[in-house]
Order: structure tokens, then sequence, then C-alpha cells
């Protein structure tokens, strides 16, 4: 419960500052007359949208274990990560879409209106807020080993870095004169295929675990060397394993002395349960077949 209490906490604070952000973005965008900031502005929005995914579905994921899902709902965190990165997609695809209709419409001689200066003070203040509010996510989503926290907060720091692009965009289009009000949409386009870039990544890790993806390498691999050096066990093999929201689940066989009692061989399974749950967690889902030794 307190873990659920902590992410509701990061998430909020996130929420709060996407709300005056996007807000400010969009009247700046509008009065200023920026095609990057009302870009910018819907970086935003679909970061406000995420911190909602990710509140109704930290609380569906911290439900226990029940006839229905006899692992847990963990995997909703997982959906909440994969379906923030398809709005993210969404949102950086009518981004760039829109940019490029404008940069066609200047390449065949239609005059691009320069943003106002409005724009260009939102694009500053948004880089600050949204790298504060990245780097007490990212503490706080590694602290509580939340996949969903974490993409969020990285979905906070592609807004500041895409709001370096738009200031980038807006500035020079408003200091360079009108030979370069171009500046704009392109820094939007930027922005659009910064955003694509880490939509793809979200997306990538998330389907990759509820499609079963294996655990990296090096966690296997630390895997079968911590159950390798319990005394008595040899040649840990057969290993699966997947990860179920943010606990692991790992599967393995192991050799043991074909002598020992049915008792001893049990206790030591166990040793090797309550190793890997110590490591990883005390909610990781171990499971481990003995076979005797040849």
């Amino acid at each position: 419960m307190k873990r659920e209490k902590e992410i509701y906490k990061v998430t909020l604070v996130g929420g709060l500052v996407n709300v005056i952000l996007l807000i400010f973005k969009f009247v700046a965008g509008i009065i200023g007359h920026s095609s990057a900031m009302i870009a910018d502005a819907l970086h935003s929005l679909s970061d406000f949208v995420t911190d909602i995914i990710v509140l109704v579905f930290v609380k569906i994921s911290s439900k226990p274990q029940d006839k229905s899902h006899d692992y847990g709902h963990g995997k909703y965190e997982t959906l909440a990560l994969t379906l923030i990165g398809i709005a993210l997609m969404a949102v950086a695809l009518g981004i760039i879409v829109k940019g490029a209709m404008k940069i066609a419409a200047w390449a065949n001689g239609e005059v691009l209106e320069a943003p106002g200066l409005l724009a260009f003070w939102a694009a500053l203040v948004s880089i600050v807020l949204k790298e504060a509010v990245y780097r007490y996510s990212i503490v706080k989503a590694r602290k509580l080993n939340s996949k969903a926290v974490e993409a969020n907060a990285w979905h906070h720091r592609s807004d500041a870095l895409s709001s370096i692009g738009t200031a980038v965009g807006i500035g020079g289009a408003i200091f360079f004169g009108q030979r370069w009000t171009i500046l704009d949409p392109i820094a939007s386009v930027v922005v659009g295929a910064f955003i694509v870039k880490v939509a793809f990544d979200l997306l990538k890790n998330g389907i990759g675990d509820l499609m079963e993806q294996s655990l990296p390498d090096q966690v296997e691999e630390e895997i079968l060397g911590l159950v390798a050096d319990v005394p008595g066990v040899t040649e840990p093999h057969d290993l699966r394993t997947r990860r179920i929201g943010n606990h692991y689940a790992i599967e393995l066989h192991i050799l043991m002395d074909g002598n020992l009692s049915l008792k001893e061989a049990h206790d030591k399974a166990s040793e090797v349960e309550d190793l890997l749950r110590q490591h990883y967690g005390e909610e990781t889902h171990v499971a481990v077949h003995v076979e005797p030794k040849e």
C-alpha cells in the first residue's frame, strides 16, 4: 500500500505540472502564432493523459493474486507502459504531419507568421519545470521499482528536451527575421521525431513484457551464478524468466545428490528460492524443479 501511495504522489506532482504547462503552452502557442509551441502543448497534453493511465493501472496492478489471476495483476502496469507508448506515438506522428504541411506551404511561397516572445518564454519555462519533474520521478521510479513510473519519467524528460528544440526554433524565427520563420515548423518536426524515438522504446519494452520476453542476458547469467554457488546444488539449467509488472518470475531445474531424503531435497530447493527472493525482492515468483544427479 505504501508503494501504491508513493506512485500516486509522484504521478500527481507530474500531473499538476502538466496541467499548468499545457494551458500555458496552448495559450502561448495560439497568441504567439507558433506551431512548434502548439506541438509542445500537445506533448504536455499526452503527458497528462499518461499520468491518468498510470494512476488507473497502478491501482489495478497493486491488487493481490486471486482466483482469476494466479500470478497477480502486475501485467496491468506493463499494459500502462504500452498505452503510454501508443499515446506518444500518435501525438508524435500528428506533430510531424502538421509541421511538414507548414514547411511545404512555405516552400510553395506562403508567408509564415513569426511567433511571439510569449511562445519563446513558455518554452524556457517548460524546459526548467519538466527537467525538474523528470529528476524527481526517475529517482522515485528506481526506488519503487516501477516501470510505469519510469516510463512516465522519461515522458517528462522527452518533453523537456523537445522544449529545447522548440525554444531554438521559436527563438530563431523571432530574432533572425522573416526569412527564418521556417525554423518554427522545422522545430515542431524535430520535436515530433524525438517523441517517435521515445515512444518506440516504450512500446518495445512494453510489448516485449506482454509477450513474455525473457529477462536480459546479464540478469539470467546472474541468476544461474547465484544458484550454482549454493552448496549441494549443481548444474542449474532450463532457466525460464519473465517480468510480471515490476516483479520477476524465475523457473529453473537443479541437480542434487539422488541419495538425499525428500525433506533434505525440499529444504535445499527452498534455500534456493529464498536466496533468489532476497536478491530480487520478496514478490519474485520462483519455481525450482529438483533432479537427481547421476
